[in-house]
């Protein structure tokens, strides 16, 4: 149980955490554009306190509202394998339990449940030929969770990047 103080403290740290306050969304897009921007230019460019830009930041941080990382294009860096696999979960297995069982691989850089023609959409980013060769063949073949697979290799990333896209009302 909470007490009173503690309750209000929470109830602050939600309120500058949130993503749907407008300030918070703009300084989330500005970090978009710039992960390394500095607070005081994010002040600036928003008519804010570089303490406000700080706070908020850290708040929606610890919330995990927001994380700052660094997106790399495979392609750019050369990675010999790239590709997109759509999964068919086998039954009785369940899209989570093959999503959990694939996401704890470094290979697996993203994974979703979809609907449509798979259960699964997961990309692999592999160094070279054989080690995504050996991803599958380890990961995926001959696994009774999953069905069918279809491999979508990768030729040339156009866009690599989420943004925030819902506006607030």
């Amino acid at each position: 149980m909470t007490t009173g103080s503690t309750a209000i403290e929470s109830a602050k740290v939600r309120g500058i955490a949130s993503t749907e306050d407008d300030l918070n969304r703009e300084i989330i897009k500005l970090l978009q554009a710039d992960g390394r921007l500095p607070y005081k230019d994010i002040a600036r460019a928003l008519d804010v306190s570089e303490g406000t830009v700080r706070n908020r930041v850290q708040s929606m941080k610890q919330s995990g509202a927001l994380k700052i990382v660094a997106l790399a294009d495979p392609m750019a860096i050369r990675y010999q394998a790239d590709a997109m696999i759509g999964i068919k979960v086998a039954s009785p297995a369940t899209p989570r339990a093959v999503a959990t069982r694939l996401a704890a691989h470094g290979e697996v850089v993203y994974v979703l449940w979809v609907s449509g023609r798979y259960d699964l959409l997961i990309e692999v980013v592999c160094e070279t030929s054989g080690a995504f060769q050996d991803f599958l063949e380890q990961h995926c073949f001959g696994h009774d969770d999953i069905d069918q697979i279809e491999i979508m290799s990768g030729i040339e990333m156009f866009k690599n990047q989420f943004l925030l896209k819902r506006q607030a009302q």
